[in-house]
């Protein structure tokens, strides 16, 4: 059944009210501050940043796509009584518009971070096409301290313990660009063949050629023109591994790799929660990269 999208703005807002009543009523943050996150890599940050002072809630259930995740409006009054909304707009349309509707006292919208000018870097994706910006460690970092300070502003008498642990944070994604770096190091200008376009970042930050069997969209089909013009782009390159991901029905990829004698292996873009943590599924990732990558110079 189909509901009118003004009939679902009318009923959010009758949770909103009721919401708001009930919160009136309620000591603040007896449990710390109340934290909604839109995806799991925002989970991470913010847990890591936040520590014991803040309890995160992610709006992406276990086993959920968040692209296609849908909020009811009781997950919209949830928004409406957080201290703080962490998202990435234009990656879940239903989570911007909720923000819009539920209008969060503080949101941190870690676009930024995708689209910020960081020195020394290679031009990155369009986000508009290609969000995935926490893949790459150094503007995943941007995102820490965006949080850091946003909780900063809401709970000052803990700034100091926040900024602390981006700090650390920090430390630890560099340390994770660096490893990356010189793994890849003979790997400039090598093809990335991946299920669909979701490692732009990645790729930029570390001279590699992304090609993907389908585009930013993982449910398009690819047509019979793509796939054979990423059959000769294959050819050309040389590659040895078509790429799939964990949550992706690989189908497409392992017929493609099976037709042209090629192997296949996982990347992760960790759009949906898993058991390991970032810093984990980035060093598998690498793992995977360094295994399949057909690279000009010894690494």
């Amino acid at each position: 059944m189909t509901t009118d999208p003004r009939s679902r703005r009318i009923a959010a807002a009758a949770v909103l009210a009721l919401a708001a009543g009930t919160a009136a009523c309620s000591p603040a943050h007896e449990e710390g501050l109340q934290v909604w996150v839109s995806f799991a890599p925002l989970e991470y940050l913010v847990e890591r940043v936040g520590g014991p002072e803040v309890q995160v809630d992610n709006l992406t259930p276990p086993g959920a796509d968040p692209h296609s995740q849908e909020l009811s409006p009781a997950r919209v009054a949830d928004l409406a009584a957080a201290d703080l909304v962490v998202y990435v707009s234009g990656l879940q349309p239903s989570t911007d518009e909720a923000i819009e509707q539920a209008e969060p006292a503080v949101v941190v919208d870690t676009l930024d971070a995708a689209t910020a000018a960081i020195s020394g870097e290679p031009n990155p994706p369009d986000p508009s096409r290609d969000p995935h910006f926490w893949l790459d460690p150094i503007r995943f970092g941007e995102a820490a301290q965006q949080i850091a300070d946003a909780l900063a502003t809401i709970a000052p008498e803990h700034a100091d313990d926040y900024r602390d642990r981006a700090g650390a944070l920090l430390t630890d994604l560099d340390q994770l660009d660096a490893e990356y770096a010189e793994a890849l190091s003979g790997c400039a200008g090598a093809t990335l063949v991946t299920s669909h376009e979701a490692f732009g970042y990645l790729a930029a930050r570390y001279g590699l050629r992304q090609e993907g069997i389908t585009g930013i969209d993982p449910e398009v089909e690819p047509s019979p023109a793509r796939l054979r013009d990423l059959a000769a782009i294959i050819e050309e390159a040389g590659v040895s591994t078509i790429y799939f991901e964990t949550a992706a029905d690989p189908a497409v990829a392992e017929t493609l790799a099976a037709d042209l004698g090629l192997r296949t292996d996982v990347l992760d873009p960790m759009e949906r929660p898993s058991d390991p943590d970032y810093l984990t599924v980035m060093q598998s990732n690498l793992t995977a990269l360094q295994d399949g990558l057909v690279c000009d110079q010894p690494r």
